[in-house]
């Protein structure tokens, strides 16, 4: 398996798969043991797979202790403008933002350690998204936070944005914060 890959001092990790394209269409390898994909010595226990039209903006989203995730992404058709945001308190990048721009054509797979929440906003009419998570979704351990929220400083795509009810509803980071000290 061929990939290149950027670790970032958070944790966040983005690797870069070799797709091999021909005139039948393409090929390349999501998972191999042996690859340095798995350096990570992480244990993959759910594999989950959405499908997003464009404007889609799903997030922000995270699983709180003891039930915290770490998502392995793989966008497998289309791109997604994609943030992960670090909110551990003990960590020197905590409350930072990172924003990706993920291709399935550049055969982009992102991972984000536990304790990140996680968004995308989907920026072609059909995107696929592949990801593995190092927990079980345990829904009464789900946070969301607010998309929008200025505390952040996100600049999101400028483009019509659908948004489910329940990410409309997502707590300020300050609340978040306030309940959780």
């Amino acid at each position: 398996m061929s990939l290149s890959k950027i670790q970032y001092d958070s944790g966040l990790v983005l690797f870069s798969r070799k797709i091999f394209n021909d005139e039948r269409g393409s090929f390349s390898e999501l998972y191999r043991e042996d690859s340095p994909l798995f350096f990570l010595s992480k244990k993959f226990v759910q594999d989950n797979f959405s499908y997003s039209k464009k404007g889609v903006l799903r997030g922000l989203h995270l699983q709180q202790s003891p039930h915290e995730q770490g998502k392995l992404i793989t966008c497998l058709q289309g791109d997604i403008f994609d943030v992960a945001i670090d909110l551990r308190k003990e960590s020197s990048t905590f409350k930072k933002h990172w924003v990706f721009l993920l291709k399935a054509s550049q055969g982009d797979t992102l991972y984000i350690p536990k304790g990140f929440a996680h968004g995308f906003c989907a920026l072609t009419d059909e995107v696929l998204l592949f990801y593995k998570t190092t927990k079980y979704y345990e829904p009464s351990a789900e946070i969301i936070l607010r998309w929008d929220d200025e505390d952040f400083g996100i600049e999101w795509p400028s483009l019509e944005k659908k948004i489910s009810k329940k990410d409309q509803e997502g707590l300020l980071l300050r609340d978040f914060l306030g309940k959780n000290n």
